[in-house]
């Protein structure tokens, strides 16, 4: 019997249990210290980098929520700006409710509108506004959900579906201009709750919130894909048809998980308005949408962490690009991701979870001597790929989410 093995199962040394619990405590080290970070920038950076951060974590709030969909459940979908729009604007239309004092909004008198709607009125009240961003989007999302998942509309199709969404959203936002602003949106928000939204306790604030939010949406998206719905939406992802047959609905799931990523989205729009201080449908049109996608998939796809990274990193980039080459920051911009897409085809994430097994698979190779065959060339069941196979399921079972 070969010493690596046991009724052929693998055995884990005890240097590779140990090895992997000091790799678990440093990503937890590693996170605290991030956190701790994001709740110390506002005594580091100046105000306009501060928002400019804030919304950058809002983004990432929302990347989340789309690296559940498509990362671990295989939906990709390319109007999720919508369901941010839609959040943003039911807190948008509470704002201005507030700032005219009940009164009917400027846009509106500017577009000849007499009288203040009646799906308007109920945004009067907070306590109304704020669930309703997030309740908006997410019976939305279930019922387009529940209706193409149950007729078995999935990949290629299902993302033409969700552009075609976006198209009808944002053609509809910018028709009627009197009741939504039209393609200048909504802005010159006041106060909420009765605070100055423009002075600098409250943006501090709002942007704490905001950390401590992606904070809490992070550790919800691990605990779900860490335990079982995790497992049956990455084999839904894998495998739908095996999935059904045994005995489970992926259709009660992927409307479930889609509905959830929604909720996220109206949740980053809730965020995003507050600190942004504008929302316009630009927000939730095709390209923008796309370029959600393109946060995930250079962070990494089904790694929680890359779709935070992803989405931080690609906007700060963008900025930076545009402030500094504004002439010519949109062709460096695509640039990036066709570089990223050639070299990364599995994000930066991905690429940093199979990079220690492929640095000890060299490091195996170059302790060989020249001119040497090894025994594990010869025998394929040896203990030497035994211990390969360990490192590639490891890289493969244990991302660093």
């Amino acid at each position: 019997m070969n010493d690596a093995t046991v009724v052929g199962t693998p055995l884990v040394a005890a240097p590779e249990r140990t090895q992997a619990r000091t790799i678990n405590k440093a990503q937890w080290i590693m996170g605290a210290l991030l956190v701790l970070a994001l709740l110390l920038a506002p005594f580091v950076l100046s105000d306009f980098r501060l928002s400019l951060l804030a919304r950058f974590l809002c983004y990432a709030i929302l990347a989340l929520g789309l690296d559940l969909i498509w990362g671990y459940t295989g939906i990709l979908s390319l109007g999720h700006g919508v369901y941010f729009g839609l959040g943003a604007y039911c807190m948008a239309m509470h704002l201005k409710l507030e700032a005219t004092k009940g009164q009917m909004p400027d846009f509106m008198a500017w577009s000849g509108v007499d009288k203040m709607p009646w799906f308007w009125q109920p945004f009067r009240f907070a306590w109304f506004a704020i669930p309703a961003a997030i309740i908006v989007p997410t019976v939305l999302a279930a019922i387009l959900g529940y209706c193409t998942f149950r007729s078995r509309i999935k990949g290629v199709f299902f993302s033409i579906l969700s552009q075609a969404l976006s198209i009808v959203v944002v053609t509809l936002f910018v028709g009627q201009q009197g009741y939504t602003g039209g393609t200048n949106g909504m802005t010159n928000y006041k106060t909420l709750f009765g605070y100055d939204l423009n002075s600098i306790s409250t943006q501090h604030f709002f942007y704490w919130f905001t950390a401590l939010a992606l904070v809490g949406v992070y550790l919800l998206s691990r605990w779900l894909v860490a335990g079982r719905l995790g497992k049956i939406l990455i084999a839904i992802r894998d495998g739908e048809n095996r999935v059904r047959y045994t005995g489970y609905d992926p259709v009660m799931y992927k409307v479930f998980i889609y509905a959830l990523s929604a909720s996220l989205a109206g949740l980053a729009g809730i965020l995003f308005v507050l600190q942004v201080g504008l929302i316009t449908p630009t927000e939730m049109d095709i390209v923008h949408s796309i370029k959600m996608v393109l946060w995930v998939a250079l962070g990494g796809r089904a790694t929680l962490t890359g779709a935070v990274l992803g989405a931080v990193l690609v906007n700060a980039a963008e900025n930076a690009l545009s402030e500094n080459y504004p002439a010519i920051w949109s062709f460096l911009m695509g640039g990036l991701f066709l570089v990223s897409v050639l070299f990364l085809p599995q994000g930066l994430m991905g690429w940093f979870n199979t990079l220690p097994a492929t640095i000890r698979a060299k490091r195996a190779k170059k302790s060989e001597p020249r001119g040497w065959t090894s025994h594990a060339s010869r025998n394929p069941g040896s203990q030497h790929d035994a211990a390969a196979a360990r490192d590639t399921t490891d890289a493969a079972e244990n991302p660093v989410y």
